[in-house]
């Protein structure tokens, strides 16, 4: 912690602060469901839900996951599959896959109980310093930080930080902090309340100041730079890729499916079978993604015209998906698998895919 951040925080009401910040929060804290109790299992759940992903969207899938899944032992017995499944739709995949094995850690090392020390639950795969915080605090009412995007938001401007925030050494400035100036008493309410006014009140854009139970404390808002902070500098864009798919079926009905690589972006979730095209080879889409099939899984199909596309859009990449369909003259190899239409409600497949499915089932092709 630099000097000037250190004097600042040396003169900083710190207890008129905390008094402020958690009696706003237990008078208008949202009615969430992993909020009805203070059970380690449930916040961690929500905590990697939370991840990247808005409250509105998690709550429903929160919901339904815990009624699967409502003890540590629950989902580290559970099928890899079901659990995928449950998740289908959340995205980040790796958040649950890594969910699942550190719970089974839990239950075969710590008795199916979360570890309620920094160094115990640091180990476990998947927790990262944000969502230790987030479990000691939240669950254990130990007073660990829980610094994630709407923290650094609410305290550069609280305490004029013009650090970047999307610097990863910018996080232990603000980790820094927030232990001098965290609740000892209640620091279960003081970090949710922080997370709390981040989203609701000291939002990105446009700031709701006049509504702040903690303006009076700021010094962003006492200069008039509440919109200039926090400093962020941005992203590169995602890298296009244009991709070919075919929704494949045979005389029987089955239509076929492959899984995807056990790492790497989405890992092991199911597809239908697709190509990343050259756009320099002077072949067609069609044309590519025949070669291809007949290369990989050795299919035979007279495709369809283009039936439809699909955009799909990660943090570094953007799939353009062109579908075609096709009536397959063969059967293919084992690594496409054929499954009817009932059955592919048991499988887990990226948001890209559950699209290309229903171009499939709009159109006039019956299977």
């Amino acid at each position: 912690m630099d000097n000037d951040l250190q004097n600042k925080l040396e003169n900083f009401p710190i207890e008129s602060f905390q008094h402020d910040l958690i009696n706003w929060y237990l008078t208008e804290k949202r009615d969430l469901p992993w909020r009805r109790d203070q059970d380690p299992y449930k916040v961690w759940v929500s905590e990697i839900m939370l991840q990247q992903t808005r409250v509105d969207t998690v709550i429903p899938y929160f919901t339904s996951f815990i009624t699967k899944f409502p003890t540590i032992e629950s989902l580290a017995d559970a099928n890899e599959e079901e659990v995928l499944k449950a998740w289908e739709g959340l995205g980040y995949y790796s958040r649950v896959r890594n969910l699942q094995s550190a719970v089974k850690e839990v239950k075969e090392s710590y008795g199916g109980v979360v570890p309620n020390t920094p160094n115990e639950i640091s180990k476990l795969k998947g927790v990262g310093p944000y969502t230790k915080g987030a479990i000691l605090s939240i669950a254990y009412n130990i007073p660990e930080p829980a610094v994630d995007g709407n923290v650094m938001r609410v305290l550069s401007r609280i305490l004029s930080i013009w650090e970047d925030i999307a610097k990863p050494k910018a996080r232990k400035t603000f980790e820094a902090a927030t232990y001098e100036l965290i609740s000892k008493e209640d620091p279960s309410s003081f970090n949710q309340a922080l997370m709390e006014l981040g989203a609701l009140i000291c939002t990105p854009t446009s700031p709701s100041c006049l509504l702040c139970p903690v303006r009076e404390h700021c010094s962003a808002f006492e200069e008039g730079v509440q919109t200039e902070l926090p400093i962020k500098s941005k992203k590169k864009k995602p890298k296009p890729l244009q991709m070919a798919a075919a929704v494949l079926y045979d005389q029987n009905s089955n239509l076929y499916i492959h899984k995807r690589p056990s790492s790497g972006l989405l890992a092991k979730l199911w597809e239908y079978p697709n190509v990343e095209l050259d756009v320099t080879t002077g072949k067609t889409y069609r044309e590519q993604l025949v070669d291809y099939l007949q290369d990989e899984y050795d299919v035979k199909v007279e495709l369809s015209e283009l039936a439809g596309t699909v955009e799909h859009i990660f943090s570094h990449l953007i799939w353009n998906i062109s579908i075609y369909f096709g009536k397959v003259k063969n059967t293919p190899n084992g690594d496409l698998v054929p499954v009817t239409e009932t059955e592919l409600s048991k499988y887990a497949f990226p948001v890209s895919h559950q699209k290309i499915y229903q171009i499939f089932k709009e159109s006039d092709f019956n299977v």
